[in-house]
C-alpha cells in the first residue's frame, strides 16, 4: 500500500490527494480511513515541523473538507487584505496594491469552488466563501479600527448569494469543462486505477508458487568436533552434492546453503516430497561410502509450498526473504530425525492429500504439518555403517 500510494505521489509532483487514495485503497483492499491515516501518520514521522504537520492534516482531510477549508481561508485573507487597504492604504500609499492581491485570492477562492466535484460541494463552498468573507470582513474592521457601515442582517443574504453564485459557477464549468482545459475528475481517477494496475502487473511480474525443501544435519556441530578438517570438509562437500544430485534429479534446484543447512526449491510439492524420501533412503549410501566422519549423517527434512515474488522474473534464487522458506524451516526443525515434515499447504497438493504421506501429525508456528518416516531406520552403531553384504548368486541346477 505504501509503496503503490509513494510511485503515485512522486508521479503527481509529491502531493497525495483523494482521488490517489481512493485509488490506493481500492486496488490494496484496505478500508479508504485506514489509508489514510497511514499516510498521514507516516508524513508526519517523515517531516517535523509545524508546517509539515499541517501540510499532512490537510492532506489527509476528506476531498470535500479540503474545498471548505481552502474557501474559508480565501474569504478570511481577503477579509483582512480589503480592511487593510481601508485602514492603512492612504498612510503608506501602495496605490491599491492590497486591494489587487485581494482580487488575487478571490480568484483562487472562485477557482476551488469551480473544481468542487459535486454540486452539493460546491454551494457549500460558495456560502462559505462570501458569508465568511463578510463576517471575517466584521471582524477585522472591528480589530483595525476601520470606520464602515455593517449591517449584520446581511450575513443571510450574503451566504445565499455565495451559495447561489457557487451553484451557477459549477454548472458553467461542468459545461465547458474541456474548452476550459480541466481534467475530469472521473477520467482522471479512472486513468490513476488504471496506473496502478500497470504497477501491480509489474511488481507481481515475478509472483509465483514455490515448493521448497529445507534439508538439515542432526547434531552437526557435534560431529565436527574433534573430527580432521580434511575429513569435514570432504564429508560435507559429499553431503551438498548428494542433496544437489538428487534435488536436481527430481527437477528442483538448490536455492541456498547456510552452514550444513540447504534450502531447495521445485515447481511442485510432488517433486519436492519424492526428492526428500529419496534423500532420506539414500542417505545409507553417502553414509557407507563418502562419510568420513565414524558416525552416521541423520537428516531431517521439511517441505512448504507459498506463493514468492522474485525480484528477476523467473530466477527463484534472487528471493532471499520469503515466509515460505522461513515455513520450511520451522516445519523441518520439528521433524523427527530420519524423517520428512510436508505442511499442510503443501501435502493436500499430493495424490492422495495429506494420508499419501503419512498418519502423524503435528504442528509448529501455527502450521499443521504430516510426518513421513521410512519403514527401515538406518542402524547408528556410532562408527561407520558398513554396506549390507551383497546377495550370494544362486547356483544354477545341474540337468
Amino acid at each position: 500500500m505504501l509503496a503503490l500510494a509513494e510511485r503515485l505521489r512522486a508521479a503527481g509532483g509529491g502531493a497525495i490527494d483523494e482521488p490517489t487514495i481512493q485509488a490506493v485503497a481500492e486496488a490494496t483492499g484496505a478500508p479508504l480511513d485506514h489509508v489514510r491515516l497511514v499516510l498521514k501518520l507516516r508524513a508526519e514521522k517523515q517531516h517535523a515541523g509545524m508546517l509539515h504537520s499541517l501540510r499532512a492534516q490537510y492532506f489527509a482531510l476528506d476531498v470535500d473538507t479540503r474545498r471548505y477549508v481552502i474557501s474559508g481561508m480565501m474569504a478570511t485573507i481577503t477579509a483582512g487584505l480589503v480592511r487593510a487597504e481601508q485602514a492603512f492604504g492612504q498612510q503608506v500609499q501602495n496605490y491599491g496594491f492590497l486591494t489587487m492581491l485581494s482580487l488575487v485570492f478571490v480568484t483562487l477562492g472562485l477557482y476551488n469552488i469551480a473544481i468542487c466535484r459535486d454540486r452539493r460541494s460546491a454551494i457549500v463552498s460558495g456560502a462559505i466563501l462570501a458569508g465568511g468573507g463578510f463576517a471575517m470582513g466584521s471582524f477585522f474592521a472591528l480589530v483595525l479600527r476601520v470606520p464602515v457601515q455593517i449591517e449584520s442582517f446581511a450575513l443571510i443574504p450574503m451566504t445565499l448569494g455565495g451559495a447561489l453564485g457557487g451553484l451557477i459557477l459549477h454548472r458553467l464549468v461542468e459545461q465547458f469543462r474541456g474548452r476550459l482545459g480541466l481534467k475530469d475528475p472521473a477520467q482522471e481517477r479512472q486513468k490513476m486505477l488504471h496506473q496502478l494496475v500497470e504497477l501491480q502487473d509489474k511488481l507481481r511480474e515475478g509472483e509465483q508458487s514455490v515448493t521448497f525443501l529445507s534439508v538439515d544435519i542432526v547434531g552437526s556441530t557435534s560431529m565436527k568436533a574433534g573430527a580432521d578438517p580434511l575429513n569435514v570438509e570432504f564429508t560435507f562437500n559429499e553431503y551438498y552434492n548428494f542433496v544437489g544430485r538428487i534435488v536436481a534429479r527430481f527437477g528442483g534446484r538448490v536455492h541456498s546453503t547456510a552452514g550444513d543447512g540447504m534450502t531447495c526449491a521445485f515447481d511442485h510439492p510432488q517433486q519436492a516430497f519424492l526428492a526428500a524420501r529419496n534423500i532420506q533412503s539414500s542417505v545409507i549410501e553417502l553414509n557407507t561410502f563418502r562419510n568420513k566422519l565414524g558416525r552416521p549423517i541423520v537428516l531431517r527434512c521439511g517441505i512448504h509450498t507459498g506463493t514468492v515474488v522474485a525480484p528477476k522474473a523467473g530466477d527463484i534464487t534472487s528471493v532471499n526473504f520469503a515466509h515460505v522458506i522461513d515455513v520450511a524451516a520451522h516445519v523441518q526443525k520439528d521433524c523427527p530425525p530420519g524423517g520428512v515434515a510436508v505442511s499442510d499447504a503443501a501435502s493436500c497438493q499430493l495424490p492422495g492429500g495429506w494420508t499419501s504421506v503419512g498418519s502423524e501429525k503435528r504442528q509448529v508456528h501455527e502450521t499443521a504439518f504430516v510426518v513421513w518416516m521410512p519403514r527401515a531406520k538406518e542402524v547408528e552403531t556410532g562408527h561407520r555403517v558398513t554396506p549390507p553384504p551383497a546377495p550370494m548368486p544362486s547356483a544354477r541346477p545341474v540337468r
